[in-house]
């Protein structure tokens, strides 16, 4: 059993006590359980996304931008565009994607994927390219980002897509759950 199968409990209490409905003084705690995801569901967490934020890094310096993609086992797949972040995956191809959910402060979930950029450039991997293309035409405008943002930029000038994939070397995930503690009894594990 590796790091990643276990499940590991942590609980916060919420910075402020609610009173009790009840006649007594005892407070209400509100409790977060924060939980490891396992790989199996960061997988399927990152199959149901569609948006996250892409990091890389070049000279000493970060980068993160807003990318649509689709994943599927062991790799995510991206339609863009030349320019910075492009620029600097290719000089330094070690990137991260991270996902979240939330749903409030004390209810989320959040996956990080590590791994390696990949252009596809054609004609070497027009079977991948292609691949890519399919998976990412099941999205609703998962082109719109990519070339929109670009032709913003550059007017009607022909815009050449770019397909990169990442190569996912390691995923992690947490998993936020408000709970309610009952009155009086609310304790810290």
């Amino acid at each position: 059993m590796t790091l990643h199968d276990k499940r590991v409990r942590k609980t916060v209490a919420l910075a402020e006590p609610k009173r009790c409905k009840r006649l007594s003084d005892r407070m209400a705690v509100g409790i977060m359980v924060i939980t490891e995801m396992t790989q199996k569901e960061c997988g399927a967490f990152l199959a149901s996304a569609s948006l996250g934020r892409l990091g890389c890094s070049f000279d000493n310096q970060s980068y993160v931008v807003p990318i649509y993609f689709v994943y599927e086992p062991n790799y995510i797949y991206v339609l863009s565009t030349f320019g910075q972040k492009t620029e600097w995956m290719r000089a330094n191809p070690k990137v991260c994607l991270e996902v979240d959910e939330i749903t409030n402060q004390s209810q989320w979930m959040s996956v990080i994927a590590s791994g390696r950029y990949q252009e596809l450039p054609e004609p070497q991997y027009t079977a991948e390219r292609e691949h890519a293309r399919s998976l990412l035409g099941k999205r609703y405008r998962w082109w719109q980002n990519a070339l929109g943002e670009r032709q913003l930029r550059l007017g009607d000038d022909l815009i050449t897509p770019l397909f990169f994939r990442i190569h996912i070397d390691s995923m992690t995930g947490l998993r936020a759950i408000g709970e309610s503690a009952e009155c009086g009894k609310a304790s810290l594990e």
